[in-house]
């Protein structure tokens, strides 16, 4: 490896001889400056890795120097070294942007730490995180082979996309392949958990997990008292990995009191899950009592879930709740600014629910931008486009509000998404829906070994769509693609971002009650 550059710039250098002499002998190669002008001129004609600052010098001041280098080499990392302690001059340091900040007397170990925490941060949070991992593969693994409850799943789901995450921010890329096939074994368990045991959940079963015709009577209704106003938030088709990317920009305003993951029902898409957390219902339920709120019909998001209002309404009044409440729906930036401006007026309101649009309109528009396809190749930059959206959004500037006005806050979904890679053949007829991950019908042609079925939408909560109908989910990362021009549809979805199916990114999704600070 190349020997670090270092530059020294400090009006009493000579008594720095000790300090210097030790880094030398560390391997570092060091140049000496006395003086602030002395240092502009060698940053112009050398390259330095890193440069040590005196804070208080004759001529020009440090703190002058440093913004002149900050002009200069913006990308230096400039470590500042001071006699003060002073507040003021931390400040001044700390707003012109220093690396890191050190008081005299320096030790020389106190030089090396500075050093490493500059200089070779990458590469031990990249060693650390890998052994990290390579400690924990086999104790996932274990706890993957042992999964017997829905919150074994939860728990081995938290753990791989803390890992997915931490690899991710500084890992080894062959760390990424290794996680990788741990999640693809992890799903391939959870697919074959759910199949299992689906049924008997949507049935009643003890074991059962909270599922999303429960969440507003088993969570949500606990949260609104006479003494607070509730905002819940959902960002329809968020992810849990996405979620903890927004986590810290939410801590900012808020504490969080609350955290789990619940299950979406089948099929997880906005259509049936939804609208069975609206409702409080399953969909056949809905169906049946709802007749004129619940259609089959059609694709479009307007079309299959254009009651959700008057779904809320009608839970709360089989519950006996008396609650005044709002509803908006964002869909596009304009609507999202007006919602801003109305936080005030919702504060009047003892509940009110926000369904943000945007990361579902990302993972469609994810097969069909060419610019999108690009930003969103695969989880991670999906993950980072998705927290670059919400920090320049109107919901964040909602939640902002929402914090200084004093409300609680909630903020869930109603699915996830899951990058599809492996396409299957399915055949059906004229009136088969187009989701990819999830079909409905009597026609369809299938493996059904590649497939979670079930043929008896009743017992699943699922209204019949036809005489004889069937559903099946795609599991883990499969999508469906019909034998006519198989090629070119399966080019054309690969990797690309869907829900309706069975797999942990779209069944396993967070809850988040949160207070604010």
């Amino acid at each position: 490896m190349d020997k670090i550059n270092i530059l020294w710039v400090d009006d009493e250098i000579d008594l720095l001889r000790p300090h210097i002499l030790f880094l030398k002998g560390k391997g570092y190669s060091i140049s000496e400056v006395n003086n602030g002008n002395d240092a502009l001129s060698m940053i112009d004609e050398e390259d330095f890795d890193i440069i040590f600052l005196d804070e208080n010098m004759p001529g020009i001041s440090g703190i002058e120097t440093l913004n002149e280098i900050k002009l200069k080499k913006p990308q230096i990392p400039v470590v500042m070294i001071t006699k003060s302690e002073e507040e003021s001059i931390m400040e001044d340091a700390i707003g012109g942007k220093i690396s890191d900040y050190l008081i005299k007397p320096v030790n020389p170990n106190q030089i090396l730490l500075a050093l490493k925490k500059n200089l070779d941060l990458k590469r031990l949070v990249e060693e650390k995180t890998t052994s990290g991992y390579m400690q924990e593969f086999r104790k996932i693994s274990v706890t993957i082979d042992e999964c017997r409850s829905c919150s074994d799943w939860s728990n081995v789901y938290k753990k791989l996309i803390y890992w997915d995450i931490e690899i991710q921010n500084g890992g080894d890329e062959s760390m990424e392949e290794i996680l990788a096939t741990q999640k693809t074994d992890a799903n391939r368990l959870f697919s074959k958990f759910v199949d299992q045991n689906y049924i008997d959940w949507i049935g009643g079963d003890e074991d059962a997990p909270l599922m999303s015709h429960q969440l507003i009577r088993e969570r949500i209704l606990p949260e609104i008292t006479d003494s607070n106003v509730v905002f819940f938030v959902l960002i329809d088709n968020l992810r849990l990995d996405q979620w903890e990317l927004l986590k810290p920009v939410v801590s900012q305003y808020f504490k969080i009191d609350k955290e789990e993951i619940f299950y979406s029902i089948l099929p997880t898409t906005t259509q049936y899950a939804r609208n069975a957390l609206f409702a409080g219902l399953l969909p056949n339920e809905i169906e049946k009592k709802y007749p004129s709120l619940w259609t089959n019909d059609g694709e479009g998001e307007t079309s299959l879930n254009a009651h959700e209002e008057e779904l809320l309404a009608n839970q709360f009044k089989r519950l006996g709740k008396d609650i005044k409440t709002s509803y908006t729906k964002i869909t596009n930036l304009n609507a999202g600014k007006r919602m801003v401006d109305n936080i005030s007026n919702m504060m009047n309101n003892k509940f009110n629910v926000i369904v943000y649009n945007f990361v579902d309109m990302l993972s469609h528009a994810r097969t069909e931008m060419e610019i999108i396809k690009e930003l969103a190749s695969d989880e991670a930059a999906y993950r980072s486009l998705t927290l670059s959206w919400f920090e320049h959004s109107p919901l964040a500037d909602a939640i902002k509000e929402i914090s200084a006005l004093g409300a609680k806050l909630i903020i869930s979904t109603d699915h996830g998404t899951v990058r599809v890679k492996n396409p299957i053949k399915v055949t059906g007829d004229k009136h088969t829906n187009a989701n990819l991950r999830f079909k409905g019908g009597r026609s369809l042609g299938y493996d059904s070994d590649a497939v979670f079925e079930i043929k008896e939408p009743g017992k699943a909560g699922l209204p019949m769509l036809n005489v004889n109908t069937t559903y099946i989910f795609a599991k883990e990362n499969d999508y469906m693609i019909y034998p006519n021009n198989y090629n070119q549809y399966s080019n054309m979805f690969r990797n690309s971002f869907q829900h309706g199916g069975l797999s942990m990114e779209e069944v396993l999704i967070p809850f988040t009650v949160l207070s604010p600070k």
